[in-house]
């Protein structure tokens, strides 16, 4: 971008046009990578915990090296409706990002003794096996920290590695709707339990629609990681880490759990409202769903002010009024009678009118609820380089989303590749770190090792 341009309608000058040049993503591939020393090993099964804890790390610069059994990881084949891009499902396309991919199978003797002789030259390993799986298998942390002592070893299950609901669990699968299960929020989620409007049987708990659990779960176990690999740095020392996703779940549930402690009830179900902060919520438009807050009184005033119902405003005049919960569904539907007469691009007009005259009170906030069409399509995420299309050599095009530490100024993340096939790297990664050539490979494939 040159100098004398603008960006979008911002001018040169601007600070905004200073972050451009500072994290601008067409430079990100002439920056250093922060973890580019570190390597790791991604043994984790049919979890996504796992693997998005390894791909916050290969973002980053680390070198991961992901195991996967002969037959491949059954992470692979969950993806919606069965679609598959060869092999591979959608999401594990996307999770399998900037990783070389080998086969092992651990549960053979001689694949155990080639982990071993793996894990010795690795910083972290990340597995998602039941609690003592791998220790029974005489590889868990007790046993390689003993040659390795710098081994930074992060185990993510859903109840931890103790505890009475570990062992009670210890046979259950470990998916991402358990975790939500126990991570409280869902407990809060779904469809308004006093709108008299919502029938009845839709008044239940509801998952979050993508996988939450798993994806915080392993957001939570890459910081622990990097807390980890800075006092390694400087002891030399590395450490156990038990991950339990629920627990990630619960540390952002905000005022749940205190709600419950202070009151002893459990919080009911708000849907699109929030009794914390009201109106603050989703409204019918002509075209779809649209974002509208007026929590203050000033801002109150507002929203009644261009909807034209000051009887609206006289009749729950205090923030009181409106966080009383049985009154949201009257002021949510009242606001609907008239949003839904208007596109979302009619309603943000008229609030970006009614914000810009400031002799009157408060301001409101609108804006739509995008769809992914509309999100592929709008310039400000291109110009972020929000997400990025690969002509993969075996995969064919494919658009994933970017690193999100691309706008970083020195050592931003990045996408290098996309997911690679099942045991694509075994040649590159066995013979770089132990040494094995093509007729090692090809005796280790025939007793089912690799």
């Amino acid at each position: 971008m040159e100098e004398d341009k603008i960006v979008g309608v911002i001018p040169v000058k601007d600070y905004a046009h200073w972050a451009y040049k500072e994290t601008n993503p067409d430079e990100i591939y002439k920056k250093p990578e922060a973890l580019d020393d570190m390597v790791v090993i991604d043994i984790s099964y049919g979890n996504f915990a796992g693997l998005f804890c390894s791909s916050i790390l290969a973002e980053m610069g680390a070198e991961v090296i992901r195991i996967e059994p002969p037959e491949g990881d059954i992470a692979r084949k969950m993806t919606p409706y069965g679609i598959m891009i060869k092999d591979t499902g959608l999401a594990y396309i996307v999770e399998g990002r900037n990783k070389y991919h080998i086969t092992l199978n651990i549960e053979s003797e001689e694949g155990r003794e080639i982990f071993k002789r793996l894990v010795k030259k690795a910083d972290v390993l990340i597995e998602t096996y039941k609690p003592g799986y791998m220790d029974s298998l005489n590889i868990g942390y007790r046993d390689l920290s003993k040659e390795n002592p710098g081994l930074i070893y992060a185990a993510i299950y859903t109840y931890g590695q103790f505890g009475h609901e570990c062992t009670k669990n210890a046979n259950k699968p470990d998916y991402d709707i358990t975790v939500q299960a126990r991570g409280v929020i869902m407990s809060i989620t779904g469809e308004p339990e006093l709108d008299p409007e919502v029938p009845k049987e839709y008044k239940k708990p509801l998952k979050h629609g993508n996988w939450m659990g798993w994806y915080a779960g392993g957001a939570w176990a890459a910081l622990g990681i990097l807390i980890a690999m800075f006092y390694k740095r400087k002891t030399g020392k590395g450490q156990f880490i038990d991950a339990s996703p629920p627990e990630g779940l619960m540390a952002m549930s905000n005022y749940v759990i205190q709600f419950f402690h202070e009151t002893g009830t459990k919080m009911i179900r708000a849907g699109n409202f929030d009794y914390a902060v009201f109106p603050y919520t989703y409204v019918k438009a002509k075209d779809g769903y649209v974002f509208m807050s007026g929590f203050t009184d000033p801002n109150w005033e507002g929203v009644t002010n261009i909807m034209n119902r000051p009887d609206l405003r006289e009749r729950f005049p205090t923030i009181k009024d409106r966080l009383t919960p049985e009154n949201q569904p009257i002021i949510q539907h009242e606001i609907e009678k008239f949003t839904q007469n208007y596109t979302s691009d009619e309603l943000l007009e008229m609030c970006n009118k009614y914000n810009a005259d400031k002799t009157k009170p408060g301001t409101v906030v609108t804006g739509r609820l995008d769809s992914p069409k509309e999100v592929l399509e709008r310039e400000h995420w291109k110009l972020r380089k929000t997400f990025v299309k690969l002509n993969d050599p075996y995969y064919g095009e494919l658009l994933i989303q970017n690193s999100s530490f691309k706008s970083m100024s020195r050592t931003p993340g990045r996408i290098k590749w996309a997911c690679r096939p099942v045991g694509a790297d075994n040649n590159m990664i066995y013979l770089r770190y132990l040494g094995f050539g093509n007729k090692k490979l090809e005796e280790l494939k025939e007793k089912g090792v690799i």
